[in-house]
């Protein structure tokens, strides 16, 4: 495989670019080299199949969504509340529809994973170990609630991203009073237990 981590990174991006504007019917190896304009077949030679090229995708999304490390500092100042779970929850909702196409993109690989088991398999690490890392740092954090409240969440916001990023159901909320409900409901349920 080739090594050159630069000309990978280049080569996902123009990926996902294609994959934003095309669906994954419009992603092929050819159209990523055309993208990126480099050499036919240097897509190929860094993701050797199809599936592999959408698994590295999927990794280069979740890198370009990571967090900023000044904003995670200064919200940690805070004292845990759910205040402070909504303000991080806020933060997730920015970042994601701040990149549309990143988003887009993930709901795309997401659907074409339910029809690839390879891909599945890749792309399923992926959001996994993404998961595994918001609960952790949702315990260090100290913040309310546990792995089941974090996991619903992260059901709450994919459909609030749907409705954002794609065809609406038209509700007219505003999505920083759709998230503080959402955080007041299900850290009060989880008190409730």
């Amino acid at each position: 495989m080739a090594r050159n981590v630069e000309r990978r990174a280049a080569l996902a991006d123009a990926g996902l670019r294609v994959l934003a504007a095309t669906g994954a019917r419009g992603l092929t190896h050819r159209a990523v080299d055309a993208e990126a304009g480099v050499p036919i077949g240097t897509a190929s030679n860094y993701f050797r199949s199809r599936d592999a090229l959408l698994g590295a995708l999927g990794e280069r999304i979740m890198q370009r969504f990571a967090p900023d490390e000044a904003v995670l500092a200064g919200l940690a100042t805070r004292e845990p509340s759910p205040e402070l779970l909504t303000d991080y929850v806020r933060y997730i909702v920015e970042r994601t529809t701040r990149q549309p196409d990143l988003t887009r993109a993930l709901i795309e690989l997401r659907l074409e994973a339910a029809r690839r088991p390879d891909l599945a398999a890749i792309l399923g690490d992926t959001l996994r170990r993404g998961y595994r890392d918001d609960v952790a740092f949702h315990v260090a954090a100290g913040l309310p609630g546990g792995a089941f409240e974090v996991a619903l969440l992260h059901y709450a916001v994919d459909g609030l991203l749907l409705d954002l990023l794609t065809t609406s159901i038209g509700a007219g909320f505003e999505p920083d009073d759709v998230v503080a409900a959402l955080v007041s409901r299900l850290v009060g349920a989880a008190d409730a237990r």
